[in-house]
């Protein structure tokens, strides 16, 4: 089972307040750390853990950044052949504001914006040996969607985790094999359209995440809601990275949609309870410690 991941790869600079300063205000901060993050390298790094046979495609500047994002992957067990050093422009950064228990961040793209249709040559073989291609917005659009294309011509399986929110054709959502917007993605996405009505659409193939709810998805027959876990968050950052692996994980091992997406909330669900995007991650010897976990998800 192998599942490459296409997409960003940066240093999250995060600042924790407890005052959030209005335009042109100055505030003091709690604490402010560094921790590795982009969208494409939490997934990487959350399947790995999971016990996924991961390699990461992307690019990062030939800064230090760069050097210490690839080194993190590497000690994560994601196999690396494939990610670019560019001397042009540096690596990509998120700027993350912790604030009550949630977040908001900024993100400068850099290296990220690099990984072009024309670099496809040198990673067509990584996508051709895959299970599953996971795929986000932090990379350019034309890239994801020339790699959609490839996927669906030679029978590989996409899973397009739609952050930050942009619009996509009918098209691309058609070769998909699953999309996972928030609720905020799903109505850019959809405009003008129901969360019924776009469910019922694409059945077994659009999951909308609840945040603390959960997540919902229709089985063909009837929508169903598969609730969260409740916990006390320590930092957000992270999950959704840490919900689209684990599902992508679950369904590859063969679970029902329905089980994955149990799987996935229960991830998601121990991620938040650590700090950065990638600490509170879990390994699968985590999730079995878990009361919650099933016996029947016992993974090889």
């Amino acid at each position: 089972m192998k599942i490459t991941v296409v997409g960003s790869m940066s240093t999250d600079f995060v600042v924790t307040t407890k005052v959030k300063p209005n335009q042109g205000e100055t505030v003091f901060g709690e604490k402010f750390s560094t921790a590795f993050g982009g969208k494409g390298a939490n997934q990487a790094v959350a399947a790995s853990r999971l016990g996924v046979d991961v390699a990461m495609v992307g690019a990062v500047g030939k800064d230090d950044f760069g050097t210490e994002i690839v080194a993190n992957l590497v000690k994560n067990g994601v196999d690396v052949t494939c990610v670019e050093r560019v001397t042009h422009t540096e690596s990509g950064s998120a700027h993350i504001v912790l604030y009550e228990n949630d977040n908001s961040i900024i993100v400068i793209p850099g290296a990220n914006n690099e990984v072009k249709p024309a670099a496809m040559t040198k990673f067509q073989s990584q996508l051709l040996a895959s299970d599953l291609v996971i795929l986000q917005n932090e990379i350019p659009q034309e890239t994801n969607e020339a790699i959609i294309d490839f996927c669906w011509q030679n029978g590989i399986k996409t899973l397009l985790n739609p952050a930050p929110a942009r619009s996509i054709a009918k098209e691309y959502i058609e070769k998909l094999t699953y999309l996972t917007p928030n609720e905020h993605e799903s109505a850019i996405i959809f405009p003008d359209q129901s969360r019924s009505e776009v469910l019922a659409q694409y059945p077994n193939k659009l999951i909308i995440t609840l945040s603390a709810m959960g997540a919902i998805y229709h089985d063909g027959t009837k929508e169903e809601i598969i609730p969260a876990f409740e916990v006390q968050p320590v930092d957000t950052t992270g999950a959704g990275d840490t919900f689209n692996a684990a599902m992508a994980t679950a369904l590859l091992q063969g679970l029902k949609m329905s089980e994955a997406l149990r799987f996935a909330n229960l991830a998601a669900a121990i991620s938040v309870q650590g700090f950065g995007a990638q600490g509170g991650m879990p390994t699968l010897e985590k999730m079995k410690e878990q009361k919650q976990y099933e016996k029947a998800w016992n993974f090889e």
